[in-house]
C-alpha cells in the first residue's frame, strides 16, 4: 500500500509499505480521507507534537474509512462497516489511568506519532478504538470526528453555561467547531476574533453573533457598542503567544480562559499575574480527547456541528508534501488527504 512516511524535518515520502495483518482483536481499515492537524504540522516542521515521534513513521490521525479485514476474535464489527477511529490508546495501569485521567497516561500511544498513522491507504487498529459512522454522515465529514472529539473535551472544561458571553479567538477549523459548540450550549453572545475575513464571515454563518478583526477593531469599543458587560469564557484556538495574551487581556472578571490552540513547544507568553488576581481568572489547557469520540459522532450525525463548509480542499495522497510545503492547511479551511 501507499503511505506518506515522515523521515526528518520537512520530508514526507510516499512509498510502498506492507499492510499489517490484524491481531486477534484488531481490524484493517481502508482509509478514505485523512485530515491534516496542527500536530502533523509541528512534526513536519521539526517540533514536538502531542507525543514523541521516532521516524520513519506514517503521520496522520484524523480519518474515516471501511473495515476490510477482521481479527479472529472481533465480534461487534463486520467487513464493510463505515468507521472512524480514536487514535489514542492507554496502558490502563499507571497512576493517571487509575485515577480517571487516562489521557495523561504515562504510556499513551497514538496513531501518527508513536505508531503508523492515517496518511496511507490502509491502517490496522484495535477494535475498541473503532466507531461506526452514521449513514447520513459522509466519509469526508467523518474524518472530522477526531478534531470534534478534542474540541468537546476542551469545551467541557470551559463550563460554558446558558446566557454566557463567549469569545473564540481564531476561527480556523477548530475555532469554527468551538463557535458551534458554544452556541448550542446556550451562549447568548459568541464573539469571533479572526483577522481573515473569509474565516470571520464563516464563523458568523455557523453561529457567531459578532465578528472582530483584531488587527483593526478596538474590542473595548465593540463591547460598548453591543452593551456587553463581561466576557465570561474565552477559547483561544489560534495557538500563538499573541493570541494567548489577547485572550487573557480581554477575559472578563471571573472568566475562564481555555488555551486550546497548540503553540510551539518553546513558546513563552507574557502574563501579568496581577491581572489574573484582580479578575480572578481561571486559565486551563486541554489535551487530546478522553471519552468524547462517540459524542463527537452523535454531534455530527445530528447536525449540531456542521463541518461541510469547514472542509475546503481535498488533495491526493501522492501530493501530500505540497500541502505542507505550500501551507495549504493555513488558508481558508480544512485540508483532507484522499487516500483511496
Amino acid at each position: 500500500m501507499k503511505a506518506a512516511r515522515f523521515y526528518e524535518k520537512g520530508k514526507l515520502v510516499v512509498e510502498d509499505v506492507p499492510v499489517r495483518e490484524p491481531k486477534e482483536y484488531e481490524v484493517v481499515v481502508r482509509i478514505r480521507y485523512s485530515g491534516i492537524c496542527g500536530t502533523d504540522v509541528h512534526i513536519f516542521d521539526g517540533e514536538k507534537g502531542s507525543a514523541e515521534v521516532n521516524p520513519p513513521v506514517t503521520l496522520g490521525h484524523e480519518f474515516s474509512g471501511d473495515i476490510v479485514k477482521l481479527g479472529v476474535s472481533v465480534e461487534k464489527l463486520k467487513e464493510g462497516d463505515r468507521v472512524s477511529v480514536d487514535p489514542n490508546t492507554y496502558c490502563g495501569k499507571c497512576y493517571f489511568c487509575a485515577n480517571g485521567k487516562k489521557h495523561l497516561c504515562t504510556s499513551m500511544t497514538g496513531l501518527g506519532t508513536a505508531l503508523d498513522g492515517s496518511f496511507a491507504e490502509y491502517i490496522t487498529v484495535p477494535e475498541e478504538n473503532v466507531y461506526l459512522v452514521a449513514d447520513n454522515v459522509s466519509y469526508e465529514e467523518a474524518a472530522m470526528t477526531e478534531p470534534i472529539s478534542c474540541c468537546i473535551h476542551g469545551f467541557d472544561m470551559t463550563g460554558v453555561q446558558a446566557g454566557d458571553t463567549v469569545m473564540v479567538v481564531g476561527t480556523g477549523n477548530i475555532g469554527l467547531i468551538m463557535v458551534q459548540l458554544a452556541k448550542h450550549a446556550g451562549a447568548t453572545t459568541v464573539i469571533a476574533v479572526e483577522p481573515n475575513e473569509k474565516r470571520r464571515e464563516k464563523a458568523k454563518l455557523l453561529g457567531a453573533d459578532i465578528g472582530v478583526n483584531p488587527m483593526s477593531d478596538n474590542l473595548d469599543e465593540v463591547l460598548n457598542k453591543y452593551n456587553i458587560n463581561n466576557i465570561d469564557k474565552v477559547i483561544d484556538c489560534a495557538g500563538r503567544t499573541s493570541t494567548a495574551e489577547y485572550s487573557v487581556k480581554y477575559a472578563g472578571k471571573g472568566a475562564m480562559v481555555m488555551l486550546f490552540g497548540l503553540t510551539g513547544p518553546d513558546d513563552i507568553m507574557g502574563l501579568h499575574p496581577f491581572d489574573v488576581f484582580k479578575k480572578e481568572l481561571t486559565i486551563k489547557g486541554s489535551f487530546v480527547n478522553p471519552d468524547t469520540f462517540e459524542r463527537a459522532g452523535r454531534l455530527l450525525s445530528s447536525g449540531v456541528v456542521k463541518v461541510d463548509s469547514i472542509i475546503t480542499d481535498i488533495v491526493e495522497l501522492d501530493d501530500i508534501q505540497k500541502v505542507f510545503e505550500e501551507r495549504l492547511y493555513a488558508k481558508d479551511g480544512k485540508v483532507l488527504i484522499k487516500c483511496f
